[in-house]
């Protein structure tokens, strides 16, 4: 699971409306014995709010974070309780709105950055909830960022066609055919967790294609990989405790969180309850397969003529780069360097982010399970473009693994993405 961002909340109490079960039971009583303060802040952690609304050196919840996006750069607003620049004279139905249908108060569109066509899933109770936990946090006079968007995107008015297109407004509806684990998974996944915002892929505006949810996209310049149950590409070989490990610890035995899913792993969902990750888990793991490019042709292509002598090479820049902590077999070293082989961002549809990794160095996350995270050393300044194409294109064929060679001109796309991303 990559990338910005797998975001979940808590559940929300049981109620009926329209013929539909809301939720599953479990949030009754988590409501009962705790104050709306405290679940505010618990669905706030869950939703990982502070992430993006708080920027590299700045105050918590005060804005500023920049969001890239396909069409230019989004800043993140002030959300702290201050009565000029932040949220403080909102009332409680202008923040429902906000989160609801993406509309600020005097009728300002927000854009979708902000993820409200997943936190219109939340109910009321959990949106009054995170409302009254940010009331409690200190005020900070920090004015919005204007948006770096050309025209027309930079005109919010637009937002009201995009939103008649691609937005359905809407309380979350539990499936009856499901069990009330599986329906507490999905309104975690689907709701505040807005998982769906990264981990699918996007439509020529930017809105994601519903009917291939959940099968790999892009968010933040990073790929997310696929949910669903693919054995290359996805969670197919992944159990409900891998997804469980993953998500408390932010690495398993068959990976290890980097980039903006180490945030989150770090922000968000270590801090979630057992209960609440089991059900994602259960979600996710009912996710159906998905065929794609990489796993049906990676096989046949990689054994051509013509990629064998990049395969050497790329075994070459392992044995001399990577092999010392990866290992020759590619299985790491468990608790401390993650696996490649068997890794699905390795064989994901899309290796930008194991280029990225490679490029840039990352840590994994850094959690109360695993406090000292792992820090993977760039190679940026090591490795050309052609040698770490060809290393790539090696790691998605060895040791069982598969997905497509990768070309060189990717790598210098990613390259240029990074060096950008430094600059900002």
């Amino acid at each position: 699971m990559n990338v910005k961002r797998v975001r979940v909340s808590v559940a929300v109490a049981a109620v009926v409306a329209g013929g539909l079960l809301a939720v599953a039971p479990t949030l009754v009583a988590r409501e009962t014995s705790h104050g709306s303060i405290e679940r505010g802040r618990y669905l706030v952690a869950a939703g990982d709010c502070a992430a993006c609304h708080t920027d590299e050196g700045g105050k918590p919840f005060a804005g500023g974070r920049a969001v890239p996006t396909p069409f230019g750069t989004i800043y993140s607003t002030n959300i702290t309780p201050d009565g000029e620049t932040g949220i403080g004279h909102w009332t409680s139905d202008d923040f429902y709105r906000a989160m609801h249908e993406g509309i600020a108060p005097g009728g300002k569109h927000l854009y979708p950055a902000f993820p409200y066509p997943w936190y219109t899933k939340l109910t009321r109770q959990d949106v009054d909830d995170i409302r009254t936990f940010l009331a409690t946090i200190p005020p900070v006079k920090q004015d919005d960022k204007a948006p770096d968007l050309p025209w027309p995107f930079s005109v919010r008015e637009v937002m009201a066609g995009w939103n008649a297109l691609y937005f359905k407004e809407g309380t979350f509806g539990s499936n009856p055919q499901k069990s009330a684990e599986w329906n507490l998974g999905a309104y975690l996944v689907e709701g505040l967790g807005h998982c769906g915002a990264c981990h699918s892929p996007k439509n020529f505006a930017g809105a994601p294609k519903h009917d291939k949810a959940f099968q790999g996209g892009y968010g933040e310049n990073w790929y997310a990989t696929s949910l669903g149950g693919d054995l290359h590409d996805g969670l197919g070989q992944w159990s409900t405790d891998d997804i469980v490990q993953y998500l408390k610890t932010g690495a398993n035995k068959r990976a290890a969180a980097f980039g903006p899913m180490g945030e989150v792993v770090h922000d968000s969902t270590q801090h979630l309850d057992d209960k609440d990750l089991h059900a994602i888990a259960v979600y996710l793991k009912d996710l159906p397969p998905h065929e794609t490019p990489a796993t049906t042709n990676a096989a046949t292509d990689n054994k051509k003529p013509d990629n064998a002598e990049r395969l050497a090479r790329g075994r070459g820049v392992y044995l001399d780069d990577c092999a010392g902590c990866h290992m020759d077999n590619g299985e790491g070293l468990a608790g401390i360097f993650p696996p490649l082989k068997g890794n699905n961002v390795v064989q994901a549809n899309d290796p930008e982010t194991v280029v990225h990794i490679i490029l840039s160095g990352e840590k994994t996350a850094v959690t109360k399970e695993n406090p000292t995270g792992f820090a993977m050393p760039a190679f940026d300044w090591k490795l050309s473009d052609n040698q770490i194409a060809d290393l790539v294109t090696y790691l998605r064929s060895a040791w069982g693994n598969r997905g497509d060679p990768l070309d060189a001109g990717k790598v210098a796309q990613t390259r240029g993405t990074v060096v950008a991303a430094r600059t900002q």
